[in-house]
């Protein structure tokens, strides 16, 4: 009998339910994902009013920005494991309920650090959305069709950029930071409601030694890995950054209003989530049509890496108008790779090990997100000009090139060898 039928109808472990239909699971997964960066996102877009009520130098705002992703990278890769162990369903309502928690209770917050500690709450909760994620999918969504699956999961994720800072600012705007952080934590809540009722395959860990999971040393050995986390990292730099820095950019360096702040961040992230969501359609095309998904994947991520090296320097010296016309273009090229990110761990390491793979990959792109945002706010306020850091980050290309074109090798499942022989 397979899992399928036996979920339906075995009451053992508590699972009694058949396994949701995978349109479901993919949405409401997107939803998640989508929660999950309008929350993040909130506090870059108070960073201005911020900075006033506390006093704070750039140096502590990068502080406020990084400490997110201390908690973010410890935690991902233990809950790559647990979702594994105990099934990405569960884990990932734990974190949605965490991480709502933590935006709720930011807007009671009374001190610097306070709110580091909420944010280092924050990261640990949020941590749980793509190990969770993708495990999901793999379990649930067929190969041929996990571009279009990750690209509407991509759209959820950057369409919270969007929708974040432009409600967030104009909410802020209009009357405050601490309204809007219980507003969003409290409608982030909702979401549990009806993943209450999903239901998914059984995790590895009940299932027998035919299906066991691989040695969590085999995926270390894996040159695929290195070379997706190192490419990740590198690209997540620049991403990390105008994420953290983009509204703050704007109001202080470039003398937006907090509103025409929120309308311009908002045009850019909504560019970023319809490519996505575009790409994620085209890859599933062009497979069914023939086409390699190697030459697919790998190729966008080399367009990503090169595209992003001149957007980055025109952001930063051009006009404001070919500035933000440098963004959008870095947006749409950003959103082109990022069904790519996770259908490559999905389809080579397959529902065994995805879990623990993408919780590896994911600890190697949250390191961007520790350094990015710090090391922005220590440059800013010792040259009081963004030049020298949108440089970094068009370097980082490069690395993320090395990685993900010249490292990674074939994108094609691997076969992964029997731990328990």
């Amino acid at each position: 009998m397979s899992d399928r039928a036996r979920l339906s109808v075995a009451a053992a472990g508590g699972w009694v339910r058949g396994p949701t239909a995978p349109t479901r699971v993919v949405l409401l997964v997107s939803i998640a994902v989508f929660i999950n960066y309008v929350d993040r996102g909130n506090l870059a877009t108070a960073l201005p009013l911020l900075q006033g009520e506390f006093h704070l130098s750039a140096s502590q705002l990068g502080v406020l920005l990084s400490i997110f992703y201390y908690g973010y990278v410890a935690a991902m890769a233990p809950i790559g494991w647990l979702a594994e162990r105990y099934g990405a369903h569960r884990i990932l309502a734990i974190g949605v309920a965490v991480w709502s928690a933590a935006t709720l209770l930011t807007g009671f917050a009374t001190s610097f650090a306070l709110l580091l500690a909420l944010r280092l709450l924050l990261g640990v909760g949020e941590s749980a959305a793509f190990p969770c994620a993708s495990k999901l999918l793999a379990q649930t969504v067929e190969v041929r069709h996990l571009g279009l699956a990750n690209g509407v999961f991509s759209f959820g994720y950057l369409l919270g950029p969007a929708v974040g800072t432009l409600l967030g600012g104009l909410l802020m705007a209009a009357c405050g930071w601490r309204p809007v952080f219980l507003l969003f934590g409290c409608v982030s809540l909702l979401w549990l409601w009806p993943w209450r009722t999903v239901a998914v395959d059984p995790p590895l860990g009940n299932r027998g030694v035919a299906e066991a999971q691989p040695a969590l040393k085999q995926i270390l050995q894996q040159r695929a890995l290195w070379g997706a986390s190192i490419g990740l990292f590198a690209g997540n730099y620049s991403f990390y950054f105008i994420l953290a820095w983009l509204p703050f950019y704007l109001v202080k360096a470039r003398g937006f209003s907090v509103d025409s702040m929120a309308w311009t961040a908002s045009w850019a992230y909504l560019l970023n989530a319809l490519s996505a969501l575009l790409m994620g359609w085209l890859t599933d095309r062009l497979i069914r049509g023939g086409h390699s998904p190697n030459l697919i994947y790998k190729g966008v991520m080399a367009l990503y890496s090169v595209g992003g090296i001149a957007c980055m320097a025109g952001v930063a010296l051009l006009p404001a108008t070919g500035s933000v016309a440098a963004l959008l273009i870095f947006e749409v090229l950003a959103g082109l790779c990022s069904p790519a990110i996770y259908a490559i761990p999905q389809i080579i390491a397959g529902p065994k090990a995805v879990g623990r793979w993408v919780g590896i990959q994911n600890a190697a792109g949250g390191m961007a997100g520790l350094v990015a945002p710090a090391v922005t706010g220590i440059l800013v306020d010792q040259t009081g000009q963004f030049s020298v850091a949108f440089a970094i980050a068009a370097a980082a290309n490069v690395v993320g090139f090395i990685g993900w074109v010249l490292i990674l090798p074939k994108v094609a499942p691997l076969r992964w060898a029997d731990p328990v022989a």
